[in-house]
């Protein structure tokens, strides 16, 4: 058969692609466009991690099902579960482990968190490299800073008396402050160095570890873990991150004694309190409530009290020294999602609630007369947080309505009002606005990822820290104690920002 011969549009039409791909060769086109490419690349950057020890999980024997929704499987959502981790949490749906991504229900670490006892720091730990390095740092600064009660521990170093006498007013409860000073804000920097995820899923705790020897943050999550980042470590296979899981639920509290820093408390919705103890390597049970227990603080001249939240509006105090609780109260008609104290007199508390309001209280006459609030701050909607200024002349509140509440006076009787967005939705944490190192400047998330910075005198938001390195919404926060200007914030997706001044 004949070829079939070519019509005038299609030969005219051959010729115009042949002249076309002449001139681009000519001109380069296509290897200019290559190189253009390959230049305007995004490079990913190499965020540090925590690495999951694959020893640590269980092989199942059952057969792998295939996971389908329950739509397709024609069964009704949970109501409970179905909108995310609430911060009005139920407290009847305590364990949340079985979420946990990092972990499966029947692995003996979860079941292990679950049993009302002691747990050591081996059988909890979750990374994948050795965690002896974290346990030697924490040595050293208690060592250092003379606050491990006499004991020194392994491999004392030569110049240990010398520090003790130069950190003889941290030994003092009542002489102990946080460091005071100012900061210019707009020189706040987040390099790349020091953004890493310690931990899955959604913090919401954050704490610097409390001493002038190390720069060690500490998180709890939803999943129950904790995790550590030594961000100054010079560790290629851990990479300063430290993963353990010592409870069921999500942790609520998390109350760094500075001075005793090789003992550390925590607490959970399933109602534990543990004491991580560094000497003895253990997550030692403290107490075991009924009830969830959502939040925790500690009074700074009283390292041997810790007071809780319990339930719906409860507040209780354990002493350590006869391992009982010596007061309960009923403050609130709901939970209290924060308690702090007055600096310059630890006797003056607050406490935040998802009642819609923030109170201040005095603990002489709490006991005597019963709950009797020096002042009622009432928000239309939960308070998340009410925090002294670091002079204690301020306190600042934190509410689901919008506002950001500043609080001054002999009696906190003047109150400005700052309006914030502090709709978060149901799966990133409620801000909490903090003080930073004095009375000026108040830090809280925003949801343009960034840390709005709201100025006492302009009574409003003045900047906003915010960097291409932040790839999340920042939404819990602590302030280091002594590095003016440090300061890192949380997200829900397990990662830590630390900012430091240029």
């Amino acid at each position: 058969m004949a070829p079939k011969k070519m019509t005038e549009y299609e030969r005219k039409r051959l010729e115009n692609i042949k002249r076309n791909e002449e001139m681009l060769a000519a001109l380069k086109v296509h290897s200019k466009l290559s190189q253009l490419s390959e230049a305007t690349k995004r490079q990913k950057a190499q965020t540090k991690s925590y690495k999951i020890s694959p020893s640590k999980k269980q092989k199942t024997e059952t057969p792998i099902i295939l996971r389908r929704s329950l739509r397709t499987r024609g069964v009704a959502p949970d109501a409970d579960t179905a909108g995310g981790l609430k911060d009005d949490f139920n407290e009847n749906q305590k364990s949340m482990s079985k979420k946990n991504p990092s972990s499966d229900s029947d692995s003996a670490v979860v079941k292990r968190a679950s049993e009302k006892g002691p747990i050591t720091m081996t059988d909890a730990y979750r990374t994948e490299a050795s965690d002896r390095k974290l346990i030697q740092a924490i040595w050293h600064c208690s060592r250092e800073s003379g606050t491990n009660g006499g004991n020194e521990g392994p491999e004392v170093s030569s110049d240990v008396i010398r520090r003790k006498e130069e950190n003889e007013g941290l030994g003092d409860p009542k002489s102990w402050k946080k460091v005071w000073g100012s900061i210019d804000v707009e020189a706040m920097n987040l390099e790349p160095e020091n953004v890493a995820r310690i931990v899955p899923g959604r913090i919401l705790n954050v704490k610097f570890l409390p001493t002038r020897d190390a720069r060690i943050v500490v998180v709890g999550n939803k999943f129950g873990d904790i995790g550590f980042w030594n961000v100054d470590a010079d560790d290629e296979e851990t990479e300063g991150i430290y993963l353990y899981h010592p409870h069921p639920a999500p942790v609520s509290g998390i109350v760094v004694n500075p001075f005793s820093l090789t003992k550390m408390f925590t607490s959970c919705y399933n109602g534990f309190i543990r004491m991580l103890d560094f000497e003895k390597e253990l997550f030692d049970l403290v107490y075991a409530s009924e009830h969830a227990i959502y939040s925790m603080s500690q009074k700074s001249d009283d390292p041997k009290s810790i007071y809780f939240c319990e339930g719906s509006g409860g507040l209780s105090l354990w002493d350590m020294r006869t391992g009982k609780l010596s007061h309960s109260w009923d403050l609130h008609h709901s939970r209290i999602n924060s308690i702090d104290f007055n600096s310059c007199d630890t006797n003056i508390m607050a406490t935040s609630s998802t009642d819609g309001s923030a109170c201040i209280w005095d603990l002489r006459t709490i006991g005597a007369n019963g709950p009797s609030s020096l002042k009622i701050i009432n928000h239309e909607r939960a308070v998340h947080s009410a925090y002294f200024s670091p002079s204690g002349k301020f306190l600042a509140t934190t509410s689901a309505d919008d506002i950001v509440g500043l609080l001054s006076g002999d009696n906190y009787e003047k109150m400005t009002m700052v309006y914030h967005n502090n709709q978060t939705g149901r799966w990133i944490s409620s801000f909490r606005g903090i003080w930073g190192w004095d009375d000026s400047h108040v830090f809280i998330g925003n949801m343009r990822r960034g840390v709005d910075v709201i100025s006492t005198a302009g009574k409003d938001v003045v900047t906003t820290l915010q960097s291409e390195n932040m790839t999340a919404i920042p939404c819990r926060f602590d302030a280091h104690p002594f590095e003016v200007g440090l300061l890192a914030s949380a997200t829900s997706g397990g990662q830590v920002y630390i900012w430091r001044p240029c």
